[in-house]
């Protein structure tokens, strides 16, 4: 099986979108799901029966147009012509109703076009703006047709039906008129169905606009990188476009400019800023060895880096990748609200039939063609098929920024209504690697003078202890110092010379066995306790300090637990360490349940018993931790940790601050009340003015004509676009 997205050309409302998907999906071997706010289908199909031609083929059946893979910042512009074709629309729709209304409304009318004094001007001329701006507008009537064929009516059907029945009744009056009937001039409707037209496309032109909004993050996405960049080739500097740069070639980034590819740094530090992957500003440090990522802000200093990802490899080209796939995924709602509109069409189409022949046998022809293009108008689907997308790609897009990728849209639903969170212990609760958790000392020395000691020694060797020191000692910008006769003492630590004086580090067994006393048992006890494992450092003389070692907690983890608990969520600790280890851990953090000793397999059966009480969330970096992060409701993973568990999860967080989690929690909530309220609106809208446009209230004095639907229908699909542009407003 292979996997595309297509840009899709043609579909404008919720009924396309549904039709278009139903009719790839009947086809065996295909997958597909249709987004209409990113005028997308994503397309899973058997790749030895099918090509990507055969999914062109597929479209163009379903009467649409596939327009080649889908390629953000790429998307098919809107023609140069069309807010030129909006004018003209506009000019000829209002023209046509001054001359039809202007009488009605007191305004002064025009002699020569005058509706009793000079009638054949006047039906001439209403049938000439009204069939302009028909011809300008041929492309809803197209697509109203076309979807009627197909048997997937939409939006346009609906306005297509009630425009041409407008039409063609008008144009049968005008004959009647011509004929020397005047009294036919009253059962004219060319106005009502150049207005619904032109409401129609107003209401399109808006609501194209506001969609865009929403796609503003893969957009700035793509403007991340720069277009520009200066590699070294032959020692010499040359600017060349990020395009050029191939794989190994030199980058060189200077203060103030932006990484260009990711790649390895080989020379200089500095600080960057990569807060657009990691949601973070702080800026981070970047020395020989650190990895650099494109589109990070270099500060400071100037570096040299080798290029390892290019192009679609990138970083931010995955990023724009999973923000994508993730607006072309359907949450469990917008499934319910497409199957609504899948039978809401057809449902209108038969009320608006049922309404016209009521209608025409308890009044006449004009009053009944009234009605049934009023239903038909005021009932288009619009809103209904925007109140979720929107709403889902807004989301995405925001949870991007915060360095959150969200996979599939599911997950803007479900982490809402989390219930249970299950936490891995090494590198997810803990920082995963050895750190300094704590330095006794026994001498008039600084913390510092002893660490830069003991790192400069260590640096000579391999063991994970050494390389905690080590790190510790750099991320203090302490500079490391010459080391003398450097020697390894098996089974108890190591010996070496600094500036003429002696330096023991190691084990109890190293100090006893070079006769030095230990001064304090008690301090030994409390570092082995807390998990520690303890370096013992000395001169020739005398014990220096205490050096505890162990895996620390992350910094704001007993915050994030606090929150979790807050919102009534049940937390989990599940590990593969010892339970006294995990105890003490958890004791530290605030978790009540701890699960340890489990294995990969344990992992996963717990998961499905914590289901069993709710949405549940899994948290890890492991490889042990894949099969639950699939087995979850919802599987998170930290972007450090391992591709197996990176692409085993459904959210990847791009750094390591689990508070992520509860940002996803809250983006949820909101996002889905805002659905909710989406939804409500469509519904109570269509609810409401249904009946008033059947006439129901019509002996109350409440009457709705074909004008004010159109116009009422724009008003409903612009609250749901606006309400859902709210979205935009959370911090």
């Amino acid at each position: 099986m292979k996997k595309v997205i297509l840009s899709i050309d043609g579909m404008t409302c919720s009924a396309c979108s549904n039709g278009l998907e139903k009719y790839l999906n009947k086809q065996e071997g295909v997958k597909a799901v249709v987004n209409l706010v990113m005028n997308t289908a994503s397309i899973e199909y058997d790749n030895t029966k099918y090509t990507l031609e055969d999914l062109d083929k597929f479209v163009a059946k379903a009467g649409f147009k596939s327009l080649g893979i889908y390629v953000p910042g790429e998307e098919e512009k809107r023609k140069k012509n069309t807010k030129i074709k909006l004018v003209f629309i506009t000019m000829l729709a209002l023209l046509n109703l001054y001359i039809s209304m202007a009488q009605m409304i007191g305004l002064p009318a025009l002699p020569f076009l005058d509706m009793m004094t000079n009638t054949l001007n006047y039906v001439i001329s209403i049938f000439i703006l009204t069939t302009l701006v028909i011809l300008l507008c041929i492309d809803i009537l197209k697509n109203g047709i076309k979807n009627i064929i197909h048997g997937s009516p939409n939006m346009d059907t609906l306005v297509t039906i009630g425009v041409l029945s407008s039409y063609i009744y008008s144009i049968f009056s005008m004959y009647m008129v011509l004929k020397g009937n005047k009294e036919y001039v009253h059962n004219l409707y060319f106005e009502s169905a150049s207005t619904v037209l032109f409401f129609i496309k107003i209401g399109k032109f808006i609501e194209a606009k506001n969609k865009d909004k929403t796609k503003e993050a893969i957009r700035n996405l793509l403007t991340i990188t720069p277009k520009d960049a200066i590699i070294e080739r032959n020692s010499k500097e040359m600017t060349v476009t990020i395009d050029e740069i191939q794989k190994g070639d030199i980058v060189v980034c200077k203060p103030g400019q932006k990484i260009a590819v990711d790649g390895e740094v080989i020379e200089g530090q500095t600080h960057i800023n990569q807060s657009f992957i990691t949601g973070e500003s702080t800026p981070v440090k970047i020395e020989k060895g650190s990895k650099v990522v494109a589109g990070s802000i270099n500060y400071e200093g100037t570096i040299k880096y080798t290029a390892q990802r290019i192009g679609k490899e990138s970083t931010v080209s995955e990023i724009v990748r999973l923000v994508v796939e993730a607006t072309n995924t359907k949450a469990p709602i917008a499934k319910v609200a497409d199957k609504i509109s899948g039978y809401f069409v057809p449902f209108v189409i038969v009320i608006a039939i049922i309404s016209f022949i009521i209608w025409l046998l308890i009044s006449d022809v004009p009053t009944a063609i009234n009605i049934f293009v009023s239903v038909l108008v005021i009932a288009c689907p619009c809103s209904l098929g925007l109140a979720t997308p929107l709403a889902i790609v807004i989301a995405s897009g925001i949870c991007s920024k915060k360095g959150i990728l969200v996979k599939n849209s599911e997950v803007l639903e479900n982490a809402s209504k989390t219930k249970n969170i299950a936490l891995d212990k090494t590198g997810t609760i803990t920082k995963g690697q050895l750190s300094v958790s704590k330095i006794i000392k026994y001498t008039d020395m600084e913390s510092n003078d002893i660490l830069k000691i003991v790192a400069s020694i260590e640096k000579k060797s391999e063991h994970p202890i050494a390389r905690a020191l080590v790190k510790e000692a750099i991320e203090n910008n302490i500079q490391l110092t010459k080391v003398e006769e450097f020697e390894a003492i098996s089974g108890m630590g190591v010996k070496a010379k600094i500036e003429e004086e002696y330096y023991l580090i190691g084990n109890r067994k190293l100090m006893e066995s070079n006769n030095i006393a230990i001064p304090n048992n008690e301090d030994e006890l409390q570092l082995t306790r807390d998990k520690n494992s303890i370096l013992f450092v000395a001169n020739s003389n005398q014990i220096l300090a205490l050096i505890g070692v162990k895996d620390i907690l992350k910094g704001n983890i007993k915050e994030v637990v606090a929150t979790f608990r807050k919102n009534n969520i049940n937390v989990v600790m599940l590990t593969g360490d010892n339970e006294e280890t995990a105890s003490l851990i958890a004791q530290e953090v605030g978790i009540d349940n701890v699960v340890a000793n489990v294995k990969p397999q344990e992992k996963a059966k717990i998961i499905d018993n914590l289901k069993n009480d709710g949405i549940t969330l899994m948290c890890g970096d492991g490889i042990n931790d894949s099969v639950s992060l699939v087995k979850a409701d919802i599987g998170v993973a930290i972007s450090n940790g391992t591709d197996v568990a990176i692409d085993s999860a459904q959210v990847v967080l791009m750094n390591e601050d689990l508070n992520k989690i509860n940002d996803l929690i809250d983006i949820s909530k909101k996002t889905m009340r805002n659905i909710k309220q989406n939804l409500f609106w469509a519904f109570a809208y269509n609810i409401c003015m249904i009946p008033i446009a059947m006439g129901i209230f019509t002996k109350f004095g409440i009457t709705l004509n074909p004008v004010i639907a159109s116009f009422a229908m724009m008003l409903s699909s612009l609250t749901v676009v606006f309400n859902a542009l709210r979205l935009r407003l959370i911090k």
